[in-house]
Order: C-alpha cells, then sequence, then structure tokens
C-alpha cells in the first residue's frame, strides 16, 4: 500500500494555478489572501519565474522574505525576476488589491518565514526591518508621516527595504554580477525612496571597489568578509561599519605591528561590542595577538587564527584571555607549535573544554610529545563534536592513544586525523606515501573504534 500523504485541497488548488501561468497572473487581484504564502512556495521551488515577479506587484502583506530557501543556480532568474516586480511609485489602477510590500528581504537560508507574524509595533510590522541605518524604511516612514501632514507637500513615491546580502569579488559569475547591476539600478530608480540594507558583505580588491560601495551603508552590516588588500584600506571601511557580529580578515597586509594603521585597527576593533565571530586569515599578528584581541567583547563564541605566524607568547596569552574563555569553535591551523612546552596549548583546552565543541589545529607540527600532553585536557571537552589536526608528525601508537582517550566523549563524532609517520619514506612527501601502511591504519583504527562500541564516531584522512 501506498503511504504517501494524499494531496489536500490546498495542494490541488495550488498545482492547478501552477499549470495555467497566465491565468494565474491575471487572477492575482482576486485570490484570497491566505493562498498568497503557498502559491509563493509553491513558485519559488517550482521556478515559475512569471509568477513569482507578478506576485511581488501585488503581495498583500508587509513583508516578503526568501525564508528558508536555499538559491540553487536555476532559482537565481527569481530573485532577478523579484527586484523587476518591486514598485516604488504608489499605484494607480481600478483594480481591488493595493500593494502593501516595503519589505523585500533576498537573503537565501536566512531561517525566517516568508512573512512575519502580525506584531503590536509601529508600522511596517517585520521582525528583520533594519535597526541600525539612518535611511532605514522606519525613520523614513517617519519622516514622510511628517511631509504628508503639510499641505504642499506629498510623498511621490512609497519608502521600501530591500534586504539582502552581497558577495563582491572577482570569482562571481556573469549572473551574480548582472544581479548586483541590478539591485544598484533599483537603488537609483527609487530616487532615494528604497533602503539597500546589507547585512553580509564579502568583498576583495578593496581598492578597485569604491564606486560600488557608494551605494551602500555600511551600518547594516552583521557580517563583513575582506578577502585581500592592505590595512589602511581596511581602515577605511570599519570606519563606516556599525554593529558587526561577524568580522573575517583575508590576505591583509600590514607594513608594521607598530605603526598607526594597525593602532587605528585597534581602535575599531574596540567599537566590535556585538562581535561573536572573528576570523583572521593570512594576516601575521606575530607577537601582537594580545594587542588586537584584548579590545573584544569577552562573548565571542567562534575564533579562527589561520596562517597568523603566532607566537609562543601569542599562545600564552590566548591561554590566559577572557576573550577566549568559552569558545565553542577555536581554529589555529598552521601556527606551528614546534616549541617543547606544551602547557600554553593544555591551557587553552583546559579553560574551555566545557565549551568546546570544534577545534582545527591542522599543520600545527604537533608531535607526540605535544599530544600526549594535552591528552588530559582534551578528554575532558565533554561537548566536543569535530577535531581535525590532520598533517602533523605523530605516530601510530600515539594516534591509538588518542582514540581511546576519546571515545569516551560522546558528542565527538568526527575526527579527522594525521597519516602516521611511518606511512611515508619522508614525512611528509606525499610521494612517499606507502598506501598499504596506510590502509593498515585504517583497518586498524576502524576496528579499535568497533570494539570500543563508537560505531558513530568517523575516523578518517587524507595527505596533508
Amino acid at each position: 500500500m501506498d503511504n504517501k500523504k494524499p494531496n489536500t485541497l490546498l495542494d490541488l488548488a495550488i498545482l492547478q494555478l501552477l499549470r495555467n501561468e497566465t491565468a494565474t497572473i491575471q487572477a492575482l487581484e482576486e485570490i484570497p489572501r491566505d493562498l498568497f504564502v503557498p502559491l509563493f512556495c509553491a513558485s519559488f521551488k517550482g521556478v515559475h519565474k512569471n509568477i513569482v515577479k507578478a506576485m511581488v506587484k501585488v503581495w498583500p502583506f508587509t513583508c516578503l522574505h526568501i525564508g528558508t530557501f536555499t538559491v540553487r543556480k536555476p532559482h537565481r532568474k527569481l530573485l532577478t525576476a523579484m527586484l523587476e516586480g518591486l514598485q516604488f511609485l504608489p499605484v494607480q489602477n481600478s483594480g481591488s488589491r493595493i500593494p502593501k510590500l516595503r519589505i523585500l528581504d533576498l537573503r537565501e537560508d536566512s531561517g525566517c518565514k516568508i512573512v512575519c507574524p502580525k506584531i503590536c509595533t509601529k508600522s511596517p510590522g517585520c521582525l528583520f526591518s533594519c535597526a541600525h541605518s539612518e535611511h532605514s524604511i522606519l525613520k523614513i516612514q517617519s519622516w514622510k508621516s511628517i511631509a504628508s501632514s503639510e499641505p504642499e507637500i506629498q510623498p511621490s513615491s512609497l519608502p521600501m527595504e530591500l534586504i539582502v546580502n552581497i558577495s563582491i569579488v572577482s570569482s562571481i559569475t556573469l549572473r551574480q554580477h548582472e544581479y548586483l547591476t541590478l539591485l544598484l539600478n533599483k537603488v537609483e530608480e527609487s530616487s532615494g525612496s528604497l533602503h539597500l540594507c546589507c547585512r553580509d558583505l564579502e568583498i576583495d580588491e578593496l581598492g578597485d571597489r569604491r564606486n560600488i560601495l557608494d551605494y551602500l551603508d555600511l551600518k547594516c552590516l552583521v557580517s563583513l568578509s575582506v578577502f585581500q588588500g592592505s590595512l589602511v584600506d581596511v581602515n577605511n571601511l570599519l570606519a563606516q561599519v556599525g554593529q558587526l557580529r561577524r568580522f573575517c580578515l583575508s590576505r591583509i597586509t600590514c607594513r608594521s605591528l607598530n605603526g598607526k594603521a594597525f593602532r587605528n585597527f585597534v581602535s575599531h576593533l574596540r567599537c566590535m561590542d556585538h562581535l561573536n565571530e572573528l576570523n583572521f586569515h593570512s594576516f601575521v599578528l606575530t607577537d601582537h595577538l594580545e594587542t588586537a584581541l584584548r579590545v573584544l567583547p569577552t562573548s565571542l563564541d567562534f575564533l579562527h587564527l589561520t596562517f597568523c605566524e603566532l607566537s609562543y607568547n601569542d599562545f600564552k596569552f590566548l591561554a590566559e584571555c577572557p576573550q577566549a574563555n568559552h569558545l565553542k569553535l577555536l581554529n589555529i591551523t598552521h601556527n606551528p607549535m614546534d616549541w617543547e612546552d606544551y602547557e600554553p596549548f593544555y591551557n587553552i583546552l583546559h579553560r574551555i573544554s566545557g565549551t568546546l565543541q570544534h577545534l582545527a589545529v591542522n599543520q600545527c607540527v604537533l608531535t607526540d610529545s605535544m599530544v600526549a600532553g594535552v591528552i588530559p585536557a582534551l578528554s575532558r571537552c565533554s561537548q566536543l563534536r569535530v577535531l581535525n589536526f590532520f598533517s602533523n608528525p605523530v605516530s601510530m601508537p600515539m594516534l591509538m592513544r588518542l582514540l581511546e582517550h576519546l571515545t569516551p566523549l560522546m558528542e565527538l563524532k568526527y575526527v579527522i586525523y594525521p597519516i602516521p609517520v611511518h606511512c611515508y619514506g619522508r614525512w611528509p612527501i606525499q610521494d612517499s606515501l606507502d598506501q598499504q601502511k596506510l590502509a593498515n591504519v585504517q583497518a586498524r583504527l576502524k576496528q579499535m573504534l568497533r570494539e570500543a562500541g563508537r560505531s558513530d564516531m568517523i575516523w578518517f584522512t587524507f595527505p596533508g
């Protein structure tokens, strides 16, 4: 017997509407208001571009969010269609439905519902409307209300807010570039009525992006990622930023960590009171980690410090600083710990053992003695879910010892381990890897997991 759930009357009605796009678009003025959200969801999933565009024009709610949808390649043209459906001038028609859309949220997979529930707040009622910019719809709405009370001044267009995440990097596709161009054209077309609210910005080559940045109100940003550039350019950008929760820098150059540019950078970090995630990659901070971290809030959950050339003193500070008190993720990949004293690394793990969920220490020159020294602290990390420490010179006996101590950690599901040094003719030269020895290692670890009753724990590796 087929256990498939039968279609409801609503499902059948939606299917019928999707089969005749022309008739559906003509009927949007008359169909019940409660039918809009399920029809939009079905149209989006089915990539019915014309229906989606027409629905934006007569949307009967204050806000429209992409919500939980992930935008795959076929869906990208829908975002363009939704932008094209935006209208800023009051609509003069005899239709029964007056457009109410004021906030269009094109952030994919943002986790919110298509329409916010009615709430007792000032109009427009949307839980995700901009709260920081001087050009937000709430403030524009207030100004328009004042203007409309004056006999000689009449509002010429409808205030609207467009919430987006933007990536301005060299690798964007032609379709993404066309989408970005349309965004900027819509801002110009609105004559100031459309607030472009960018929450997540990814940008590279800052010196070449100034014309695009002029369109963005950086006070709206919640997440900022800058790939490649000088610290001076980064400082110019941060001077305009407001309430960041996530900040990522990659391949940033700085002439001197004792110079003015770095001091200004630290001043900007000091203003990041709501920062939750910090990600530094290929940003040299040798002996200056304390200067950068000590001004940040103690609420950090995620800390990435990869390829930062951290020194022994930097690790000592990391083991003591309050900013790293309750990290959920610590990624210190490619910062060699090639010293005999394992105490700083031990102290780091010991302090965050109650909160740490993900630890990455790849290519850190972790030897048997270092691993042995931190096993007591690592085995206390009761919340650990992922351990990633590939490409370190560890022996097979030490790997087996580590497995024995980690199997009691019931939350730990994934371990990416280093290929033991005995599998190489010359570690870590890939051409000298003995595949049979590696196969024996994998079989032995799998057997040990089975004997420990941890078939739910996956150990895997790949050459470093």
